[in-house]
């Protein structure tokens, strides 16, 4: 990768707009059109909010988000230090019959290109997101 930013964030939802827009300008940069950089936002809002509402309990700590970005792909890691959790816990949404709640993950996974979560309980979650340049998979 070429370059890197990296941002600790409050814990706070009134942030997830501010990263929300440094990703668009970082995936605007990289040269991905709207509708990608549309999505890299959505992703990221979600995984923001996932890490606000399930990661840390406290909202005086910190997370952290990384950018990563080379000439074909921007890859994201939205990362707390909160409870964790088992990865079996992730279900698979019910679409005929949905429920409010549990659609970040799968929204996540539609959304960006490569999709990769490591939790340890007690410790924290990393949601690792890709979205390669020019590519519709």
């Amino acid at each position: 990768m070429s370059d890197h930013l990296s941002m600790s964030v409050p814990n706070k939802p009134e942030y997830v707009n501010v990263i929300r827009l440094t990703a668009s300008s970082i995936a605007s940069r990289v040269g991905f059109d709207i509708e990608e950089i549309d999505d890299i936002k959505i992703a990221v809002a979600e995984a923001c909010t996932n890490a606000i509402k399930h990661g840390i309990k406290n909202d005086q700590e910190n997370f952290d988000v990384e950018f990563y970005m080379d000439c074909d792909k921007m890859m994201i890691n939205i990362i707390d230090k909160g409870v964790g959790f088992s990865l079996d816990e992730i279900e698979e949404p019910d679409l005929i019959n949905p429920k409010e709640g549990g659609l970040g993950i799968f929204i996540i996974k539609t959304l960006m290109d490569e999709v990769n979560i490591s939790s340890d309980i007690g410790n924290g979650t990393c949601i690792k997101m890709i979205k390669y340049l020019g590519v519709d998979i």
